[in-house]
């Protein structure tokens, strides 16, 4: 086993392969942490994902992360957006109802990209 020369730079190639995906996720749909994880292979990474996500304004060009959710289809990362609205206002801009934090019809909205994109 090798061990990076540069781990920051490692993990940037992940922030970017991130936002990447993130960028393919159809308006009105929703994709979680650990889908994006899995589909980049690595599947225990739904945290390193959020990491990604927190640093998405850093990213050269628009990263919509307002359609990353978690597992059970809660809005976590809202705490990251210019206002504790502005991520349930990106999502209903888009058609998807969101109710105390939480996407409705979770289960039909989601975009899996290793299902979509293969």
């Amino acid at each position: 086993m090798s061990i990076p020369r540069n781990p920051t730079e490692q993990q940037r190639n992940f922030f970017q392969d991130v936002h990447e995906v993130v960028r393919l996720v159809p308006v009105g749909r929703v994709t979680t942490y650990g889908t994006i994880a899995h589909y980049l292979g690595a599947r225990h990474g739904a945290r390193m994902v959020g990491w990604a996500m927190m640093a998405a304004h850093t990213a050269n060009e628009y990263v919509p992360a307002h359609r990353v959710i978690n597992r059970n289809g809660l809005l976590t990362g809202k705490q990251h957006f210019a206002t504790p609205t502005a991520m349930q206002e990106a999502l209903e801009a888009e058609g998807i109802r969101v109710i105390d934090d939480q996407v409705q019809d979770f289960k039909r909205l989601l975009w899996d990209p290793a299902t979509e994109l293969e």
